[in-house]
């Protein structure tokens, strides 16, 4: 089991209105998971590379597919192929993603999950809720901290087949 980390979720949007809502609606989460956003592909390295700086494991990458210059699903792709982010849990939140788009989401970058905007915040926190979840359970990350905020059944569920105590 790894030892407890500080975990992180960060948003990827251009539009300050959207940006802001997402993060917003996370806030319920506030207390167990660091929250960073970013405006555009660029910005979203930076901040994954402060939050790396600060010992912040990012669990969940929630991303627009319409960004300026980069789009999110390359960098959902980009993500998938980095031996240092492919844990990450991908999430596109999107209302412009075409067809081809989605099908590279799913297949280039595994894609965790797709919600179109609008979005509603108890989908939004739900979707992230359970993508922490299998982050957790995934990486090893003692899950105790989680329990009362995340998916508390099921990382108690692990915790007993790996034999936590």
């Amino acid at each position: 089991m790894v030892d407890r980390v500080e975990l992180g979720v960060l948003v990827v949007e251009d539009e300050p209105e959207v940006r802001d809502a997402i993060v917003r609606d996370l806030a319920p989460l506030g207390s167990v998971l660091r929250v960073e956003s970013a405006d555009d592909v660029p910005d979203a390295r930076e901040a994954l590379e402060e939050l790396a700086d600060d010992d912040v494991v990012v669990a969940l990458v929630l991303v627009d597919h319409r960004l300026p210059g980069t789009t999110g699903v390359d960098f959902l792709v980009e993500l998938d192929h980095t031996p240092s982010t492919r844990a990450v849990r991908k999430v596109l939140i999107t209302g412009q993603a075409d067809h081809q788009d989605t099908i590279k989401a799913v297949n280039q970058a595994r894609l965790n999950h797709y919600i179109a905007k609008p979005w509603q915040p108890d989908e939004l926190l739900a979707v992230v809720r359970s993508a922490v979840t299998d982050f957790i359970i995934a990486t090893g990350v003692d899950p105790l901290p989680f329990v009362a905020h995340l998916d508390g059944p099921r990382l108690l569920e692990a915790m007993t087949h790996r034999g936590d105590r």
